[in-house]
């Protein structure tokens, strides 16, 4: 009887639609900086967190009602879902869009990228599973370096701008890292129905902010421009992007 090699594993490799995928997945959410340096020229940041988070909902609403799953498995977590819309919707998109009134589409997709690294902090010190490794920061290191490196030389001519503006886009990416972190009791929820719970829970929100703090009759006075510009952050770079 001869004795056989132990069997080899090998890392799972990356298919053609894989790359594909998370190319265009990039893409999507990187233009959420470009679409959003657009609108915030005429709207004011809260109306156009508000216009993104509702059209975003609404679309993922339709979404779920013809393709489901059924929105009511995610009832349950309803007051959750406000935690999560304000530290993963209204607080960070609030800050993003302050920050772009002042600062290029370039430095801030940068800036936003810083994610992973105070992610990686806060899940350190919040968690028992999640701790800080050298190949984890590593990998944070070269994910910030290579956001960089795509954007290329026009981030150069978007690294001025006020103080405040950069530490309001570094502050929405901290929100996002506290968002990770919360977002974990939502497992074995469709992240579908984790997206449209939290949307629908911005929008909540959001409507009566806006509404107390402007007239009503300036929230639909803007250009066509600019409407697309609204129109393609919400659908493509927020409800597609999901």
């Amino acid at each position: 009887m001869t004795a056989q090699a132990p069997a080899q594993t090998t890392a799972p490799q990356m298919s053609a639609r894989n790359w594909a995928l998370l190319l265009l997945l990039g893409t999507v959410w990187g233009g959420s900086y470009f679409f959003a340096r657009i609108a915030v020229s005429e709207m004011p940041p809260l109306m156009l967190v508000m216009f993104r988070v509702s059209i975003a909902a609404l679309v993922l609403q339709a979404f779920l009602a013809v393709r489901g799953p059924s929105f009511r498995i995610a009832l349950p977590l309803a007051g959750s879902f406000f935690v999560l819309a304000l530290l993963n919707n209204v607080i960070p998109f609030s800050l993003i869009f302050m920050g772009q009134t002042e600062v290029g589409a370039g430095l801030a997709s940068v800036l936003n990228a810083t994610t992973p690294f105070w992610t990686a902090i806060l899940a350190n010190m919040l968690t028992a599973d999640e701790k800080l490794t050298p190949v984890k920061l590593t990998g944070i290191a070269f994910g910030i370096a290579g956001t960089g490196v795509m954007i290329g030389p026009g981030l150069l001519t978007g690294l001025g701008g006020p103080l405040w503006a950069k530490l309001a886009l570094i502050g929405g990416a901290v929100s996002y890292g506290l968002a990770f972190i919360y977002g974990r009791r939502f497992r074995g929820v469709p992240p579908t129905a984790v997206a449209t719970g939290q949307l629908t829970a911005s929008t909540i929100i959001m409507i009566p902010l806006v509404l107390t703090l402007y007239e009503p009759g300036n929230l639909f006075s803007f250009s066509g421009n600019i409407w697309a510009a609204v129109i393609g952050l919400a659908v493509l770079s927020t409800a597609f992007a999901i």
